[in-house]
C-alpha cells in the first residue's frame, strides 16, 4: 500500500472549488459524466460512471471533505482527504490520498493530475 500527497493551484476561491467538489450537477460539468454525490456524512457516492465509488466520511464546508475509496478486497481502507485554502489568485488544494494498493499507484496518481485535477482547472480556467 502506498500514499499519495500533492498540492494543486485552481483559480477560483475554495468556497467556489468545494462547491464544485460535493454538488454533483457542477460534478458532471467538469467530469462530463454523471455523479452521485451527497455531503452527507455516511452517504455513497459515485463518479465517472462508477469508476470512482466509496462513502462520505466528513465535511468542512468550504474547507475539507474525506472520503473512503472503494476497492475489491482491500484489508485497510483508502482514505482521500481534499483541504481547501486561500491561495493568491484562488485555492490551494492539499490532497492526501493512503492505502492506494502498489499495483494501481501509478493509475491513480495519473489519475489525480490528468483526470481529476485537470479537469477541475481547465473548467475553472474556462470560466474565467
Amino acid at each position: 500500500m502506498k500514499d499519495f500527497k500533492k498540492y494543486y493551484h485552481i483559480t477560483a476561491p475554495p468556497e467556489e472549488v468545494y462547491i464544485a467538489l460535493t454538488n454533483p450537477f457542477t460534478i458532471e460539468l467538469w467530469t462530463g459524466e454523471p455523479a452521485e454525490m451527497s455531503t452527507e456524512p455516511g452517504s455513497e457516492f459515485s463518479m465517472w460512471e462508477g469508476s470512482i465509488v466509496g462513502k462520505n466520511l466528513e465535511f468542512e464546508e468550504g474547507k475539507k471533505l474525506v472520503q473512503q475509496w472503494y476497492f475489491d478486497g482491500q484489508p485497510e481502507a483508502s482514505i482521500v482527504t481534499i483541504k481547501l485554502h486561500p491561495d493568491k489568485g484562488g485555492a490551494s488544494v492539499e490532497l492526501k490520498h493512503t492505502n492506494i494498493p502498489d499495483t494501481e499507484y501509478n493509475g491513480f496518481v495519473e489519475g489525480w493530475d490528468n483526470s481529476y485535477f485537470g479537469s477541475l482547472t481547465e473548467f475553472f480556467d474556462e470560466k474565467d
